[in-house]
């Protein structure tokens, strides 16, 4: 009898533990932007242990694409549950992946100043994340990813802003170079792009446009700035970004700038992405350790 009770307790006290040590998903959470001057929603997933410990994880902020919003690598990626597989397996170390909703803005200030999401973003948003959660604040300790207009996002800080990012993991990302930027549909220039980079049908290559394209700053940056920071990039072999994708690979390794290039059998959909996304927080997961 008395072994049996002692198996009963030791049964209740692993479930506890179990139940316990969960990750867990947060949404519908916001951020008061005075830059902004409104709310930035988020999404945050915490991993294993983050509520009985008293640690401290390293960061990824992991960016969506055009027209989705902070839920996307959730409720369509399912990061979450890669990121619970990949932290039990051992492959990727326990992190805390934070999803800023991010609206059509491409993640730059637009050219009139209008719209200062990546001031928000650099100034505000990455210090608030290190006062709410138990993040590392170290650089070596953070990490940025995303798909398309995220991906895009994630590469264009990365390079702007070197010494804030040990890696980056870009799928699928929305980049042109300037003959492809110039093949853009009237519609959606009109629609989108001018009012972010400025210019006009005839002169769409504005100094707004080269200062966050990642393919310019790639050509144009001093290397030592450009190997401040780890590069992962992914694309679709069917996919009708991989012009832009290969043309930054190719840039890159010309210019020596240590990078890892991938292409897959996919396309620009979220099986790809969901496929793809636990060698991306991988990569960064190891460049933490350097």
């Amino acid at each position: 009898m008395k072994l049996y009770k002692y198996i009963l307790l030791c049964t209740v006290v692993f479930l506890f533990h179990i139940h316990e040590s969960r990750a867990k998903v947060l949404e519908g959470l916001y951020m008061d932007s005075k830059i902004l001057g409104r709310n930035v929603n988020y999404a945050v997933y915490l991993p294993p242990d983050y509520d009985s410990s008293t640690r401290r994880y390293p960061v990824v902020y992991l960016l969506h694409g055009y027209t989705d919003d902070e839920t996307a690598w959730i409720q369509f990626g399912e990061v979450n549950i890669a990121a619970d597989k990949a932290i039990q397996s051992r492959d990727i170390p326990p992190m805390i992946i934070v999803m800023p909703d991010a609206k059509v803005t491409y993640y730059v200030n637009d050219y009139r100043g209008t719209d200062k999401y990546e001031d928000m973003f650099i100034q505000e948003f990455v210090p608030f994340i290190d006062s709410e959660y138990r993040t590392r604040t170290e650089k070596r300790y953070r990490g940025i990813s995303g798909l398309s207009m995220g991906g895009y996002g994630s590469l264009m800080y990365a390079m702007r802003y070197p010494d804030m990012f040990a890696a980056c993991a870009a799928f699928s990302s929305a980049l042109r170079d300037n003959e492809a930027y110039l093949a853009v549909s009237e519609d959606r220039f009109n629609n989108l792009f001018q009012k972010l980079y400025g210019g006009t049908i005839q002169n769409r290559i504005t100094e707004h446009w080269r200062s966050h394209n990642p393919i310019d700053m790639a050509k144009t940056l001093e290397p030592e700035s450009l190997k401040k920071v780890r590069y992962y990039i992914d694309c679709g072999d069917d996919d009708s970004l991989i012009r832009g994708n290969c043309t930054l690979h190719l840039i890159l390794k010309d210019r020596e700038i240590p990078h890892e290039f991938r292409v897959r059998d996919g396309g620009h959909q979220w099986i790809y992405w969901r496929t793809g996304i636990v060698e991306g927080l991988k990569f960064i997961g190891f460049n933490f350790n350097e």
